[in-house]
C-alpha cells in the first residue's frame, strides 16, 4: 500500500480569506455575524475574527439563502429556525449533482 501525505488543512481562517471564498466583502459578513446567531467565530487576543469550518459551513448557508435563493434577512433567519438541517442537506445534495454534472460534461467533452 502506497503512503500518502495527509493534506494540511487550516484550523482558522482570517475574515479575508472568507469573504474571497464567497466573492463578498468582509463587511457583509460581519453584518451577517450581527444579524445572524448561528454565526459566532472565534476572536483572537487583537479582536480578529477566526473563523473555523463549522463557521464557514455556516457561511455557505446564510450565502445559499440570501444570495442564491433570494430570501431576505428575516426570511432566511425563519428559514434556519424551522429546519436548519433540511437546508444543509439539500445544499450537499445540490453540490452533489454539479459536481456530478461537471464529471459527465468532461466526459461528454473527451468523447468528442
Amino acid at each position: 500500500m502506497a503512503y500518502r501525505e495527509k493534506e494540511i488543512e487550516k484550523l482558522y481562517y482570517s475574515i479575508g480569506e472568507v469573504a474571497e471564498q464567497f466573492n463578498v466583502a468582509p463587511s457583509l459578513i460581519r453584518f451577517w455575524e450581527t444579524e445572524f446567531d448561528i454565526l459566532q467565530p472565534k476572536k483572537n487576543r487583537k479582536g480578529n475574527r477566526q473563523f473555523t469550518k463549522e463557521d464557514i459551513d455556516q457561511i455557505r448557508v446564510i450565502y445559499h439563502l440570501v444570495k442564491e435563493k433570494g430570501f431576505t434577512l428575516s426570511g432566511a433567519k425563519e428559514m434556519l429556525k424551522q429546519d436548519a438541517m433540511a437546508i444543509k442537506d439539500k445544499m450537499e445534495m445540490i453540490d452533489s449533482l454539479k459536481t456530478i454534472r461537471k464529471f459527465l460534461l468532461e466526459v461528454k467533452e473527451r468523447l468528442q
